[in-house]
């Protein structure tokens, strides 16, 4: 049995079906209330896709206040699990496909993702993935907000000690080395060259990853 650990966002899950409009839910509001203006910072999200929330409101919002950034992070929290809720959203193709393929296996499989809780519930639940995947772990349930420090406790939790993290971005890579798994690179929406060449394997589509 091996265990496998997957990203959601840009790995499983197309969050582009939904980021847009939850930001634009959120910057509309900042233009009605006069505090925003010029178009959504979509493409810069995205840019930065795989940070977590914190980091993403200091970067859309470096001038607002903490508060402000909060109100905004709850805002669009809201807005994305209701439009995911709403079947807005899609898996990457041959998801479903894939975990069947591990759990028919016999393999063990965990979500690590930079998400909140009842965002990925939301995602968990809507596509019908609860029968495929063993538990699912956001980065909220640590105090370091670190993806090396999730997968670290993942594998304590479960005794691992071989296995994979299969991801698309820097961070996945990372926290697969630091705690001595393998790293599978998605060359998806946001994966970048330069990210992917730490990766061990990299897969074009999750058919491919067993």
């Amino acid at each position: 049995m091996t265990p496998y650990i997957f990203d959601m966002d840009g790995t499983l899950f197309q969050t582009n079906a939904v980021l847009a409009h939850a930001l634009e839910d959120v910057f509309h509001e900042l233009r009605q209330a006069g505090r925003w203006e010029g178009e959504t910072p979509v493409a810069l999200y995205q840019q930065i896709m795989g940070v977590s929330l914190p980091e993403v409101w200091q970067t859309l919002l470096p001038d607002f206040s903490a508060a402000d950034q909060q109100s905004a992070d709850q805002k669009f929290r809201r807005s994305i699990e209701q439009a995911v809720k709403a079947g807005l959203g899609r898996l990457y193709p041959g998801t479903v496909e894939l975990l069947a393929r591990l759990k028919q296996a016999g393999h063990s499989v965990y979500i690590a993702s930079n998400g909140w809780p009842s965002y990925l519930s939301a995602i968990v639940t809507t596509y019908g993935l609860e029968a495929y995947i063993d538990h699912v772990y956001s980065i909220e349930d640590i105090r370091s907000g670190d993806k090396s420090t999730l997968v670290q406790e993942i594998c304590k939790t479960h005794d691992i000690t071989a296995g994979y993290v299969v991801g698309d971005r820097l961070s996945d890579f990372k926290a697969a080395h630091a705690n001595g798994l393998a790293a599978i690179g998605c060359q998806f929406d946001f994966a970048q060259e330069q990210e992917l060449a730490v990766a061990d394997r990299v897969v074009q589509e999750l058919s491919a990853v067993y």
